[in-house]
């Protein structure tokens, strides 16, 4: 029997992927406007202040592992390079800017020298600002030309909202210029009537990677004129750009580059990042050209606490008796509806839509109670302060949650990471994480929503119940004295290649010459494609031989299958959407699903139809998919020796079906039944790294047959949990199986894989990490307190076999032999 543990992002696939303090005891430098909306105009507690309130409640204070204090830090001014228009600094400084810091202006320079350039600075340190003043600059310069339109660029962020919310800054700035800069949204929700205008007029469009690969490259010569202009094109939010998604996007940006060069144009790239490390690098494997870095952030930070909180114990027991932690979704919505009694503008970022869902829901109730005289407006309830903000909600929904955020209508808002990536949030007093969120840098990124204006913050990192989360807690290190991972992307995955060799060939005939852009793996890949009758060979260029359109090859997004579209039965309403490769798990036949605070169950999930009709209903419980996994050796890479063990890495096929569904309890998580399902299987090929272990191994660690399934599942499910730390990765990411003894290996073996096709470079990541990671996973079982086994140790919130068996102590015993022979095992054990 296989152990498995399927990653949510695996679905996507299987349908036919450490600050260092800076002390500084000068005042705030002024460099931007005020945040805080006119009708906020009380001062604001000191974070240590709020800590101190939401610590006051009976054994609260116990549930602080770790306060981190990062102490302010002043700002340092520079000047703008003097051949930005005096017209565009005067713009600036009548929007209270009255100086840039001094990494604004390196970036301002490098743009002006034709250099592409990253900046990669804390949150809320001013990175819009340092690329749009040179594009200002030169978007006026262009509309001296006799068409008005001698300089355009283009703006790519990975969010709707993000790009909405940048068009907002840039109309605000740019309104002393007139009509010289004329910046236009095109993506999904542009009204047919305005396209046609944005492609002949605006200068300055924003767009997301989406848009760029299935509407503007394949209608490249509607968009000539632009194109022909293109001086820049900035990429906001870089960092987010990692694995398979990443991948994409790169493959996307050298199209682009590709048709630019074509029309006689070589576009500047200047990128925005989050603190990440070595983010030349990865801005460069991005975009393909060299890339300059600015990562000296010269602006003012205020005071940051920074809290991790581990929710109690409670007297319920899970599966197969282990305890239950109270749950971080509900620990939030507790902390959240605190935070907003006391009148503090708090953001809780969640993993999950319906985390954030039940968050506010949680939290709307409870405030409920609260007399409007709580509330400082004194006329509206706290309860209608508080929404949900996440991924599948309509256009129009979108925008007025937005809105109400930015006006400070909204006082809580529970969100997932679709907020996290800089929508203009400003004016926030504290931030909630529910949960680890996979990274350091997405953890940065979040707490730094808080706090802009120079103004204190308040960051509680709220741990889950498992592994990496409760390790993370009492291991504060791992978060404070490391630095930020680098990104993961791999343009060369042939899954990400051959569909934009197609889509690049459709646009324009592929040349030999071109080959080179794409990367050495096309002289392999346009063979195959040409037997599979994609592509033809014809004189000295390879053309698309089909009447499809190629861009729909692939959703760059890994999201394959048209979305599910999620109907209310009694009135024929469209609720929203979710993606085809989630519906197995999310919107089942039975299943629970939220939208906008309100609960419905799905009553049947038409996969033909991409339809999951739904009705309203008030179950008291959540509903968790369960699934089982195959998984089969295709080919190995790479393999290194263990002792008698081995270490693998390569390519793998998984085979998932998701076979039943349990009904937790709301708040406690209490398992009240399990119900089948009859789903089709889904296929997914990926790369994994696995270890085996031999018969002696398991005599010297005393590994009975009896225990030896509970052990290797035991320890599959806590390196999964662990592998975030590691590599730029979610723990949904990635999944695992474990077998007693596995046909292709004919040994006890434990997989970890990608949960995309081709991978997403996450395994071979744990490959090359494996000994500091298994090291990490044996600490992790070995120190938690429970005596069999607990979500915070190796039980997994998505094992397909109901968390059983599990053997906590064999895990141990088991991983100490293995690591006996790691190379290298004589060192000291380090977290990394």
């Amino acid at each position: 029997m296989a152990f498995n543990h399927l990653p949510a992002g695996v679905h996507d696939a299987l349908a036919p992927l450490s600050v260092t303090p800076v002390t500084h005891s000068m005042p705030m430098a002024k460099n931007h406007r005020s945040d805080r909306s006119s009708t906020d105009t009380a001062p604001s507690p000191s974070p240590g202040t709020v800590l101190d309130r939401l610590a006051s409640g009976p054994s609260r204070a116990s549930r602080i592992t770790h306060t981190e204090h990062v102490p302010p830090r002043a700002g340092r001014h520079a000047v703008w390079p003097d051949r930005i228009r005096s017209e565009v600094v005067a713009a600036v400084q009548a929007a209270g800017i009255e100086h840039p810091w001094a990494h604004q202006a390196h970036v301002a320079g490098h743009a002006l020298d034709g250099d592409s350039v990253v900046v990669a600075t804390g949150t809320a340190s001013g990175k819009s600002l340092a690329y749009l003043v040179p594009v200002l600059s030169r978007l006026l310069d262009g509309s001296e030309a006799p068409n008005g339109r001698g300089a355009t660029t283009l703006y790519l962020a990975p969010t709707k909202a993000l790009a909405a919310d940048q068009c907002r800054s840039v109309k605000e700035f740019s309104q002393p210029l007139g009509n010289a800069v004329r910046p236009a949204v095109y993506d999904g929700d542009t009204p047919v009537e305005e396209r046609e205008w944005v492609r002949q007029y605006a200068n300055y469009v924003l767009t997301n990677p989406d848009m760029l690969h299935r509407g503007i490259l394949p209608s490249h010569a509607r968009w000539s004129s632009f194109l022909r202009a293109l001086k820049y094109v900035v990429i906001d939010e870089c960092h987010t750009y990692r694995g398979v998604f990443g991948s994409h996007v790169a493959q996307v940006l050298r199209r682009l580059r590709r048709l630019c060069a074509r029309y006689g144009a070589e576009p500047v790239f200047l990128l925005a990042s989050a603190t990440a490390a070595e983010p030349s690098v990865a801005a460069g494997r991005l975009t393909g050209v060299p890339v300059t870095e600015v990562a000296d952030d010269a602006s003012p930070r205020g005071e940051l606490v920074f809290a991790l909180w581990e929710p109690p114990l409670t007297e319920l027991q899970g599966e197969k008796g282990a305890p239950v932690r109270r749950t971080a979704t509900a620990e939030t919505a507790d902390l959240l509806t605190d935070l907003v009694v006391q009148g503090v503008r708090s953001v809780a970022f969640v993993r999950s839509r319906r985390g954030a869902e039940l968050i506010s829901v949680i939290a709307q109730e409870r405030l409920a109670t609260v007399t409007s005289a709580a509330d400082a407006t004194g006329d509206r309830s706290l309860a209608s302060r508080v929404a949900a903000y996440r991924g599948g909600y309509l256009p129009e929904e979108r925008r007025a949650l937005e809105r109400a955020l930015h006006s400070g209508e909204l006082l809580g808002l529970a969100a997932t990471t679709a907020l996290e990536l800089g929508v203009d949030i400003s004016g926030l007093d504290a931030v909630l994480i529910a949960g680890y969120p996979g990274t350091r840098a997405s953890l940065w990124q979040q707490a730094g929503r808080a706090g802009r204006s120079g103004q204190g913050a308040l960051a509680v990192l709220v741990a889950r119940d498992d592994p990496l989360d409760t390790f993370l807690v009492h291991h504060p290190e791992a978060l404070f004295d490391q630095p930020v991972e680098s990104t993961v992307l791999d343009p060369d995955n042939p899954y990400v290649l051959a569909p934009h060799l197609c889509a690049a060939a459709a646009e324009l005939p592929l040349t030999d010459e071109d080959l080179a852009l794409f990367g050495p793996a096309c002289e392999e890949l346009l063979p195959q494609l040409e037997a599979a009758k994609l592509l033809r060979r014809r004189a000295k260029a390879w053309h698309w031989t089909r009447r499809e359109r190629a861009a729909d090859l692939t959703d760059i997004r890994g999201q394959v299958g048209r979305p599910v579209q999620v109907v209310e039965t009694g009135t024929g309403r469209l609720l929203g959407t979710v993606d085809a490769g989630a519906a197995h798990t999310t919107v089942h036949e039975g299943a629970v699903h939220l939208h906008q605070g309100r609960t419905y169950l799905v009553r049947a999930l038409d996969l033909e139809d991409s339809v999951a009709l739904v009705e309203q209903a008030d179950p008291p419980y959540a509903t968790v998919a369960r699934d089982t996994t195959s998984i089969s050796v295709l080919e190995t890479d790479t393999e290194v020796p263990w002792g008698d063990g081995r270490l693998c890495y390569g390519s793998v096929e998984v085979t998932n079906q998701v076979v039943s569904f349990l009904r937790r309890r709301l708040i406690t998580g209490e398992v009240l039944g399990e119900t089948k399902l009859d789903l089709p299987p889904r296929t997914l090929r990926t790369r994994a790294v696995w270890w085996t272990v031999t018969e002696d191994q398991l005599d010297a660690a005393r590994i009975s047959p009896e225990i030896l399934g509970g052990a290797l599942h035991a320890a599959e499910h806590a390196s999964i949990g662990m592998l975030p730390l590691f590599a730029t990765c979610d723990r949904w990411d990635i999944g695992g199986v474990s077998v007693p003894l596995h046909p292709d290996t004919l040994l006890p073996t434990v997989f970890v894989y990608d949960g995309h096709p081709g991978g997403a470079g996450f395994a071979e990541r744990a490959f090359h990490t494996a000994r500091d990671w298994l090291t990490a996973t044996r600490q992790a079982i070995a120190s938690c307190e429970c005596d069999a086994g607990c979500p915070s140790c190796v039980q997994s919130p998505k094992c397909g076999n109901g968390n059983d068996p599990l053997h906590k102590r064999g895990a141990v015993r088991l991983l100490t032999e293995l690591l006996k022979a790691a190379p290298g095992a004589q060192r000291d054990d380090r977290v990394p």
